[in-house]
């Protein structure tokens, strides 16, 4: 007995879909975005596909390629962000292999260039950018519940419940749960 093959997720299929417009878009094929990217031309193909759902780690790289935030990119596959957003209305994005939860709080929105994401990590959740989507991006990040580990510009910073770091990202990136418990951080994002 053949079964059914799950129906791809609808937030992936138009994120597929946009990032396959936004390649078009300067004319690139998969192996000239694969080389700029550091992505195989198989996992970019799937990804525009939405046969896989892409993981934040790849989402990032290709943000670094079109010069976007991963919420900007996230933001323009869902419909024109508005003013009051309402915690039901607020979109949810899960890397299912790596344990991170993001939901945008205060999505993108034109003319404005700050933003409010709530991240969460299982525990034992580790996910490493090899470069910022922007460079110099402004993050503030501060802790709600539990402990998180960033390391930026080969320094480590631990912070715990109430702590805030703040950081231009030039470089890479990684955001690792600490504790023997998940951690739910803000992040506040500001384009430079």
């Amino acid at each position: 007995m053949k079964h059914a093959e799950a129906a791809p997720d609808p937030v992936d299929t138009r994120l597929g879909a946009r990032l396959a417009e936004l390649r078009a878009e300067r004319g690139w094929s998969l192996g000239e975005l694969a080389e700029r990217s550091g992505v195989s031309r198989s996992t970019l193909s799937r990804a525009e596909r939405a046969e896989i759902s892409p993981t934040a780690s790849l989402l990032n790289r290709l943000c670094a390629v079109y010069g976007r935030t991963m919420s900007q990119l996230l933001s323009e596959v869902e419909q024109e962000p508005a003013l009051l957003v309402r915690a039901t209305e607020q979109h949810s994005w899960e890397d299912r292999s790596s344990g991170f939860v993001r939901r945008s709080v205060s999505p993108p929105h034109a003319g404005l260039r700050g933003e409010l994401v709530e991240g969460r990590l299982a525990v034992g959740a580790d996910i490493a950018y090899d470069r910022p989507p922007v460079p110099g991006l402004e993050q503030h990040i501060w802790v709600l519940e539990g402990s998180l580990e960033v390391t930026a510009q080969d320094v480590e910073h631990r912070l715990d419940a109430g702590d805030c770091l703040r950081l231009r990202v030039w470089g890479p990136t990684r955001f690792r749960c600490a504790g023997a418990e998940g951690v739910r951080y803000v992040l506040a994002v500001v384009l430079p």
